[in-house]
């Protein structure tokens, strides 16, 4: 049986390799959690939908950059649950949290819709542009 590694280990690599995924992962909790205020662009119709697209595209990014700046390659079997399958979750836990544990806040299927077209613009950013700059390339074999 190998050797598994430690929670300690687990949770200092995650801290090492992912600290603005982590730290982004926190801010979504609180800013959908917390009381909103009133703001002059409340009037502008589907300006939370925005955000939300725009929250979920900005983190899942840095998950995707993160990951390719610490693997130097594209592995789908890591990324499909901790960049797409992960966030998608957790938009829905949150939008589930907001619905049962507020009083002043309400889960919509609109924001969870907005939330997974962000995570699936990253995706594409992710492959498309990020994977093209980060991802390490085998050098050709010299011919003689």
């Amino acid at each position: 049986m190998p050797n598994r590694p430690t929670l300690k280990a687990r949770l200092r690599y995650f801290l090492h390799y992912y600290p603005l995924t982590l730290t982004c992962m926190a801010v979504i909790w609180y800013l959908c959690m917390f009381r909103p205020p009133s703001t002059p662009l409340d009037g502008i119709t589907g300006i939370d939908k925005w955000a939300h697209t725009l929250m979920y595209l900005g983190t899942c990014s840095i998950i995707w950059w993160e990951f390719l700046r610490a693997h130097g390659r594209e592995r789908w079997s890591r990324l499909l649950p901790w960049a797409i399958v992960g966030p998608i979750a957790m938009s829905g836990s949150i939008e589930l949290a907001q619905t049962y544990l507020t009083s002043y806040r309400g889960g919509e299927w609109t924001d969870f819709g907005a939330n997974c077209l962000g995570v699936v613009l990253a995706a594409a950013l992710g492959h498309f542009v990020l994977r093209p700059l980060l991802c390490r390339t085998p050098k050709a074999d010299k011919e003689e």
